[in-house]
């Protein structure tokens, strides 16, 4: 049996979940609401505090979605209750950002600026201090979309193993390469 599809997931005080005959799974919370379609197959129940997913059967497929519906249904009931949070940073001299309603602008050294238009399920915030690099700090209740977020902003400019400079998550260690060395 699936390590993770088997365990149950706690449901907090202030969340409700509801599972909709043609299996669509809906968390409500206080930071949002949430819904996933769950295949046919799969077996949702919500027994008190708790929600429990289970399969039919020992299939293959059905062994793979198992896991995968439990994991998406728990990301779902955290992100309500709690959030989720990313944190970047832009490493380079002159690399700025500027964040107005659900508009991020940088300037990643390119001849142009760059425009960012969020979705509304993400808030924006961006933090420029004097001598430090600045921080973008993205929060939504939904994980897969901040990820999203996250890598698009990302694919703007990509850390460089050199000299480590471009956009990069707080708390990430970056590979880094030695440059030339001198003929002797």
């Amino acid at each position: 049996m699936s390590r993770i599809g088997k365990l149950p997931i706690d449901i907090p005080q202030g969340v409700t979940v509801t599972v909709n005959p043609n299996n669509t799974v809906v968390v409500k919370g206080p930071k949002g609401e949430l819904s996933q379609d769950v295949h046919g197959d799969m077996i949702v129940k919500v027994e008190g505090t708790q929600l429990v997913v289970e399969r039919p059967s020992e299939d293959k497929a059905h062994k793979a979605m198992h896991g995968l519906y439990r994991a998406l249904i728990h990301n779902m009931v955290v992100g309500v209750s709690e959030g989720y949070t990313i944190k970047q940073e832009l490493v380079g001299v002159g690399y700025r950002a500027n964040a107005e309603g659900q508009v991020l602008e940088l300037g990643l050294g390119y001849s142009h600026g760059i425009f960012l238009v969020l979705p509304n399920e993400v808030k924006v915030s961006v933090l420029n201090e004097k001598r430090a690099n600045p921080i973008i700090t993205l929060e939504s209740c939904d994980k897969q979309l901040i990820g999203q977020v996250a890598a698009k902003i990302r694919s703007f400019r990509k850390p460089e193993p050199y000299k480590g400079k471009g956009i990069k998550f707080v708390g990430e260690v970056l590979r880094r390469k030695a440059g030339k060395s001198a003929k002797v």
